[in-house]
């Protein structure tokens, strides 16, 4: 069916239908509906020449992935987002344009796309600390969601965030009241946001209960299985091992209780561990009782938010700019229990 055949169906303007598909904010929205229904009925869908003709836009969103011998962007939490936002691209009727490119070459690849109008709009990953990514895509006047925020940047934008700090505050504080005061923190690269963040929170809880923050406890690094797993075998080493890891995210973790039971040890039982990022398609921490205690926050439906905020911007919805925080919960698996101190104590009681 094509857009001539839907407007004699229902008796409309082939304007105004086209108008209603395409989100115009003139058209009521009682018409808008009734139009959305019989084009999914009739399984009608857009030239995507045509609609780009017709609205002017590129009917693209761009994501610019920076690659680097330090850091790689492309990873299973990625996949996870991406799969979170195609599914608002795809009701939306638009592309997505991955532009894969080395770090000194991200700042010229934002402005190619932009002066191309090779995209709508753009969708910024892995925010730093003072990011300078902002002000560029502020100075190029595209419109941009950040999936995270950066400390530091005073202008105004477009975000959408895990509230990082809560959730490590309150996994840290669940260790702490079950008796653990050696916590290890195994978090993303320093110089990335999230991890500034979630760090604060690991350390206020710390402080709010009188207990010192040790340096040496405190780890670095890309979130790699390796990367846990080295990091753990070297913490259970030294000679006040940690009783307790706080981890920011499934994969990693994988490492640590692969060193924990090769260290003759029951994680549970003899080391505790908390993680983040744990709602992801292919490490799933599902279950009756899920293998990690986690607070939980699912990147699929961060994708999810931060597309649909970008196309309303794009759109022109609401007052041009989006910012939401999301909240992780708190689920309680089977990798923590009291700290071995502790469980004596309750053991000579019982």
């Amino acid at each position: 069916m094509n857009l001539k055949e839907l407007s004699e169906k229902l008796g409309l303007s082939q304007t105004t239908v086209s108008r209603a598909l395409n989100g115009y904010p003139e058209v009521r929205e009682a018409t808008r509906q009734k139009v959305l229904e019989a084009a999914k009925a009739h399984n009608y869908a857009p030239n995507t020449r045509a609609k780009t003709l017709a609205t002017g836009r590129a009917m693209t969103i761009g994501h610019v992935l920076p690659v680097s011998k330090k850091h790689e962007m492309v990873n299973p939490i990625f996949a996870d987002f991406i799969a979170g936002a195609g599914e608002i691209y795809s009701d939306n009727g638009y592309d997505l344009l991955l532009s894969v490119v080395d770090d000194e070459k991200e700042e010229a690849s934002y402005r190619k796309l932009v002066s191309r109008g090779a995209v709508d709009g753009v969708i910024v990953h892995g925010p730093k600390v003072n990011d300078r990514r902002i002000a560029l895509l502020q100075e190029l006047g595209v419109p941009f969601v950040v999936h995270g925020r950066s400390s530091d940047v005073a202008a105004d934008y477009s975000w959408v965030d895990v509230n990082n700090t809560r959730a490590f505050e309150r996994a840290t504080t669940f260790l702490l009241d079950l008796g653990h005061r050696r916590i290890a923190l195994l978090n993303g690269l320093a110089d990335m946001d999230f991890a500034t963040r979630r760090g604060a929170g690991y350390v206020a809880a710390l402080e709010s209960r009188g207990v010192p923050v040790t340096p040496e406890l405190m780890f670095h690094e890309e979130m790699t299985e390796h990367y846990g797993y080295e990091t753990c075998k070297a913490a259970l080493a030294m000679a006040m091992p940690p009783t307790a890891f706080v981890v920011s995210s499934i994969i990693p973790a994988i490492g640590i209780r692969r060193a924990i039971a090769e260290a003759g040890l029951q994680m549970g039982r003899d080391v505790s561990v908390v993680i983040h990022d744990d709602a992801l398609s292919y490490f799933s921490n599902d279950g009756d009782v899920p293998a990690f205690t986690a607070v939980r926050s699912s990147v699929r439906e961060a994708g999810r938010r931060v597309a649909q905020g970008l196309i309303s911007m794009i759109q022109g919805a609401g007052d041009g700019v989006h910012q939401e925080m999301l909240e992780a919960a708190l689920t309680v698996g089977q990798s923590t229990g009291p700290a071995p101190a502790l469980r004596e104590v309750l053991q000579q009681e019982g």
